[in-house]
């Protein structure tokens, strides 16, 4: 398990489902959208508190960004 290429996959995966750009999802997190971009694409390990930004600004709650999906495993 690569739980970098698992955490970027479920932040494109519900991203993608609330219907936002990574421009858009970027700017909601405080982020910059090349580093959506960086998370997404599994080039950038990140720190607690951006989990936590990138968490809220999805609605979902931090753990479920490292859950194994079907389409990963």
């Amino acid at each position: 398990m690569d739980i970098v290429k698992v955490f970027g996959s479920n932040v494109k995966r519900y991203r993608q489902q609330t219907g936002l750009s990574q421009e858009a999802f970027a700017e909601k997190c405080g982020m910059h959208r090349t580093y959506i971009s960086a998370i997404e694409c599994f080039r950038r390990s990140i720190s607690l508190e951006n989990i936590q930004r990138i968490a809220d600004a999805l609605g979902v709650e931090p753990y479920k960004l490292f859950l194994i999906s079907e389409e990963d495993a």
